[in-house]
């Protein structure tokens, strides 16, 4: 059953939706006259043509520009019909014209840089911080790509005529610390910006409005919502998008039918779980921001359920104490999860890295769930350890 025949359907009426009822019925529309209330998920690897000059031509085709083929599949690595439904979903949700879906985040900005290099622009300028693996992606040069490091006001000096992209994440992980989105792209001037919105996702925030020309997701984490799915994903406009998707053929990183369809029910109440989680996330940071045993906390103005927080005491005893907040990698899943960035999520890019990104020892991640507030509160204060402490010199508190 193939999502893009409801396209014009779509267009008519999802013209003035809100946000909560996109993230219900985007992606959905055509079912109802289906006689379906739930979206199929479709399996098949291949499809049968008994045309092969037709599919030829459909195919050379997909070759020139990357558009999706007319009518019904052809192979899994060119396109799903339930991944489509999810990237359908998510381009409505960050307001651009098209999504393409990977089988991780990395694999989606892999893509993307893999794409800009093809048009023989290898150079990237990139604000720290990012993510421990994409800086590492780009700092490695693993696709012959060259990076400039930058603070925002210098990006406009470091563009160079091979500039092909330039990427931003914000809040970024895992400071939270925030940019202008606006007068970032306004510094970009006509290259594309790259901002991952992992973080505050198009509940709270969508970057296209803001001169974003490349939007990315690692699905895995508010997404899926539910620590069960593993996919990436970048909204874009339609010229992009064909890129990403030849980049997709030729590479392999698909996204499973099954993790698209898990996608498309993640997002129908990712509105309902950001907020909710938020609300957790800001009781949170009030009690720790008046809390003796905590140096710092950083939180988005624009809110969100992710906090970061430097402690004066052991970092790893935080922990190692934890009992309902379940010590691991990832974020954005239902339950809580807190982890040490330093040892973990940022330490492939080193201590250097890790310095200029402001990555310090004493930070940790919390991830805040849908739990009570207060069992969530009880287990940090625990974790904490006694109130009365003395702070621990930085070489003792880091083992």
């Amino acid at each position: 059953m193939d999502s893009r025949s409801s396209g014009a359907y779509d267009d008519v009426r999802t013209a003035s939706r809100a946000l909560a009822t996109e993230a219900v019925h985007a992606g959905r529309d055509d079912l109802a006259g289906q006689g379906l209330h739930v979206p199929p998920i479709d399996l098949s690897t291949t499809y049968p043509s008994y045309d092969s000059r037709a599919e030829a031509a459909r195919i050379d085709a997909f070759a020139l520009d990357g558009a999706e083929p007319a009518g019904p599949p052809v192979y899994g690595r060119l396109g799903n019909p339930t991944v489509s439904r999810f990237e359908t979903a998510l381009a409505r949700l960050e307001g651009t014209e098209s999504a393409v879906a990977f089988a991780s985040g990395m694999a989606a900005l892999s893509a993307v840089l893999l794409a800009r290099s093809a048009m023989g622009l290898k150079h990237v300028v990139a604000v720290r911080p990012l993510y421990g693996c994409s800086d590492h992606m780009l700092t490695a040069g693993l696709f012959g790509t060259e990076v400039t490091w930058t603070d925002p006001a210098g990006i406009g000096e470091a563009l160079r005529p091979d500039t092909g992209l330039v990427m931003v994440e914000s809040p970024a992980n895992p400071t939270l610390g925030e940019l202008d989105l606006r007068a970032v792209a306004h510094a970009c001037g006509t290259v594309p910006l790259l901002a991952d919105n992992t973080f505050a996702t198009p509940v709270l925030q969508r970057p296209a409005e803001q001169g974003a020309r490349l939007v990315l997701h690692s699905a895995t984490k508010y997404l899926g919502g539910h620590g069960d799915v593993m996919a990436g994903v970048v909204a874009c406009d339609e010229e992009m998008a064909g890129a990403l998707r030849k980049i997709r053929f030729a590479t392999g990183g698909v996204l499973h039918p099954l993790a698209g369809y898990l996608l498309l029910r993640g997002l129908s109440t990712l509105p309902v779980r950001v907020r909710a989680a938020s609300a957790n996330a800001a009781e949170l940071v009030r009690r720790l921001a008046a809390d003796p045993r905590v140096e710092r906390v950083h939180y988005p103005r624009i809110g969100g359920a992710m906090i970061a927080f430097e402690v004066h005491g052991d970092p790893h005893e935080v922990i190692s104490g934890v009992r309902l907040i379940t010590p691991a990698v990832s974020l954005g899943s239902v339950d809580s999860l807190i982890q040490h960035p330093a040892s973990i999520s940022h330490r492939i890019i080193g201590p250097d890295g890790r310095e200029d990104a402001g990555v310090g020892d004493r930070l940790l991640r919390l991830s805040v769930g849908l739990e009570d507030v207060e069992d969530l509160w009880a287990d940090l204060d625990n974790a904490l350890g006694e109130r009365a402490i003395t702070p621990v010199p930085l070489g003792e508190a880091v083992r």
